[in-house]
C-alpha cells in the first residue's frame, strides 16, 4: 500500500500546484484546455481558437476576457493574451523527462474544476494530422485518460513539471501531446510577440501518389511515383517557376516524392534555402525547376 499512497500524494500535489494554472479556453462543447505558461500568456491547441476573442476560465471559476496573440495552425499550438493575475506560469521539464515508461499526469479545466489522471507513456515518437493536414512528428503517447475539451490540457511529470501539451487523441486508450520542448517554447515565446510563423510553401494543390497515378493511366501516360498538380495558385512560387496544373512532382531537394508528406519534409528541411529543386513531369518529359520559395502557412 505504500506505491499506492505514494500515488495518491503525488496527484494531490500535481492537482494543488499544476491545476490552478490550467485554464478553460472558450465555453460549451467546444471548448478546450490551456496551460499558463508565461506571465500574462497561455498555451493552447490551434483548433482550440475560433475568433480572436474569447472568454478564459480558471480553476476557481474567475473568467478573464482573452484575445488571440499568434497562431501556428500548421503546428497546432496558439498563445493567448489573458491577464493571469498571481498565477505562476507552469515550470517546464528539462530534456528526457518523458521516456517510454515514464509516469505522467493529464490535467485539464472542466466546468466542475480541475481534472488529474495518471498514465504511462507510450512512445516518443508518434505523428498525427495539424488542422491543415500536415504532419506533426515526435509527438508523446501516453495513456492519461482525457475527456472531450482536454485538448490544450497539460501533461506533466510527478513533480508538476511540464512534459507536452495534451493534442489530440490516438485511439484504443492513447492520447497523443506536443512534446513541451525547447523548439515549443521558442515557438510559444514568438506567438507571445506576436511573431507569425514563417514556412516555405509552392502554392499548390496536389492529387496523392496513387490518384496521381490513376488518372496518369487514364490519359494513357506510364506509371510513375510522384504528387500530381491538381492547382496552382496565381503569383505564388510554383506558378512563377512555371508549375501548370497536369505536372507530376517527382522529387523535391533531391528527395522522391511518393506522398504529401514528403513534400512537407523536403519542404521544412530547406526552410533557410532560398530556392528548391523540384523534378517535374510533364507528359512524357521530364526536368528540374529551381523554385524560389516564399513564406506563409499553407
Amino acid at each position: 500500500m505504500a506505491g499506492l499512497d505514494e500515488l495518491e500524494g503525488i496527484v494531490e500535489a500535481v492537482a494543488a500546484n499544476v491545476g490552478p494554472r490550467v485554464v478553460r479556453v472558450g465555453g460549451n462543447w467546444r471548448g478546450g484546455s490551456g496551460v499558463v505558461a508565461a506571465d500574462g500568456a497561455v498555451l493552447t491547441n490551434a483548433h482550440n481558437v475560433r475568433g480572436d476573442d474569447f472568454d478564459v476560465t480558471f480553476a476557481d471559476q474567475r473568467t478573464a476576457a482573452g484575445r488571440v496573440a499568434g497562431v501556428d495552425a500548421d503546428g497546432d499550438i496558439a498563445a493567448l493574451a489573458v491577464e493571469t493575475r498571481r498565477i505562476g506560469a507552469i515550470e517546464w521539464a528539462p530534456p528526457g523527462a518523458a521516456r517510454v515508461g515514464s509516469a505522467v499526469f493529464a490535467v485539464t479545466a472542466s466546468g466542475q474544476g480541475s481534472r488529474v489522471t495518471f498514465g504511462l507513456v507510450s512512445s516518443v515518437a508518434r505523428a498525427f494530422r495539424g488542422p491543415r493536414g500536415r504532419r506533426i512528428s515526435g509527438s508523446i503517447e501516453h495513456t492519461a485518460p482525457m475527456a472531450p475539451g482536454s485538448s490544450g490540457s497539460a501533461l506533466v511529470d510527478r513533480h508538476g513539471r511540464l512534459v507536452g501539451l495534451n493534442t489530440n487523441r490516438a485511439g484504443g486508450g492513447f492520447y497523443l501531446a506536443l512534446p513541451a520542448d525547447a523548439a515549443l517554447r521558442a515557438r510559444f515565446d514568438a506567438l507571445t510577440r506576436g511573431e507569425s510563423p514563417s514556412r516555405p510553401r509552392l502554392g499548390i494543390g496536389v492529387a496523392p501518389g496513387p490518384l496521381s497515378r490513376r488518372m496518369r493511366r487514364a490519359v494513357g501516360l506510364p506509371d510513375r511515383e510522384g504528387l500530381l498538380v491538381r492547382e496552382v495558385e496565381r503569383d505564388a512560387a510554383a506558378a512563377r517557376a512555371g508549375i501548370t496544373e497536369g505536372d507530376l512532382l517527382v522529387s523535391a531537394g533531391g528527395r522522391p516524392l511518393a506522398s504529401v508528406d514528403d513534400l512537407h519534409d523536403a519542404l521544412a528541411s530547406d526552410a533557410t534555402a532560398a530556392t528548391l529543386e523540384i523534378g517535374v513531369v510533364r507528359g512524357a518529359d521530364e526536368r528540374t525547376v529551381s523554385v524560389e520559395l516564399g513564406s506563409g502557412g499553407g
